[in-house]
């Protein structure tokens, strides 16, 4: 039994008469302690997965097992990071991260509400910004804050919808390896969601590509057995690397839809024929003439993509 499944699950949205399915016939099998990533285009469905597993939203048909159990909304074994930090404003790094705390860990002491805050605070390298708040933080320490507040949760499974995608380069290779750090330390359950298949190889056990909507579905599941830790400068001279970002690559643009249409339609066409002035002063056609145009009307075929 699959510590995490998604069996046959399908996603729509809008009225019953008119509804557009995005998500078609998913299935997903998670071990404990594995680190699978799921690519795809953006706008193929990948957030309305992840709002699946975290239990903020339910599948019109098909179903969502946790150790065995179909899930019931959201609750404190799922901790999901978003792409938008979703920070309190008025509060302390120390603050947002303990609000968390305190929830979940009602029954604990202060005292040891306040050591396992510190705790997840020091492990995303934040100590000596405990006090300040968001408006003080860079988008990376942000970034640090919601994770470090989504451990303290001690969650079963790490949900993190692509939590890097806004910030910089540098910021994010940073955050990459503190993720890939954590994570192994931890020992977590994770799930990602992204568009870079760079970022999947480096952090994942396992990539699972995402066809291009609607109706997208999962593809196969490619193994990622790069050691590690792994060093990203080695990436680009290491053959294995190279042939499993190609895989993905090669899978993704093969999904996508190229359907196109041709449309038959008359325009009028500018065919203006150029005026002959080799002749004498005084010999050219008079400006109230006109113009000359072979043809009026042409038929034209107008081929459009119907899809990204």
């Amino acid at each position: 039994m699959a510590f995490l499944e998604v069996k046959n699950v399908c996603k729509g949205f809008g009225p019953s008469w008119q509804r557009s399915e995005v998500l078609h016939d998913i299935n997903l099998q998670i071990e404990e302690g594995e680190f699978v990533a799921i690519i795809g285009y953006s706008g193929a469905g990948k957030t309305t997965l992840m709002s699946m597993l975290a239990g903020l939203t339910t599948p019109d048909s098909g179903e969502i097992l946790f150790e065995g159990k179909q899930m019931d909304g959201p609750g404190p074994d799922r901790g999901i990071v978003f792409q938008n930090y979703s920070l309190l404003p008025w509060l302390s790094v120390y603050e947002n991260v303990a609000l968390a705390v305190d929830q979940v860990f009602p029954q604990w002491t202060p005292a040891e509400r306040q050591a396992h805050t510190e705790k997840y605070i020091g492990m995303v390298n934040l100590t000596p910004a405990l006090k300040k708040v968001p408006a003080e933080l860079s988008g990376g320490m942000r970034q640090r804050v919601s994770v470090a507040r989504t451990l303290a949760m001690t969650p079963h499974i790490l949900l993190l919808d692509e939590p890097l995608g806004a910030l910089d380069a540098l910021t994010r290779g940073t955050l990459q390896d503190e993720l890939s750090r954590i994570c192994q330390e931890d020992k977590k359950t994770v799930v990602l969601i992204t568009n870079d298949p760079d970022e999947a190889i480096y952090l994942a056990d396992r990539v699972i590509p995402l066809t291009a909507g609607p109706r997208a579905t999962l593809g196969p599941s490619i193994p990622i057995t790069l050691a590690r830790p792994r060093d990203r400068r080695l990436f680009n001279e290491n053959y294995e690397f190279k042939q499993i970002r190609n895989e993905i690559v090669n899978y993704l643009l093969k999904a996508r839809p190229r359907d196109t249409t041709g449309i038959l339609t008359k325009l009028v066409l500018p065919d203006i024929e150029p005026e002959d002035i080799s002749g004498p002063r005084g010999s050219h056609r008079p400006r109230s003439a006109g113009p000359i145009r072979r043809a009026e009307i042409a038929a034209v075929n107008v081929e459009t993509s119907l899809k990204p």
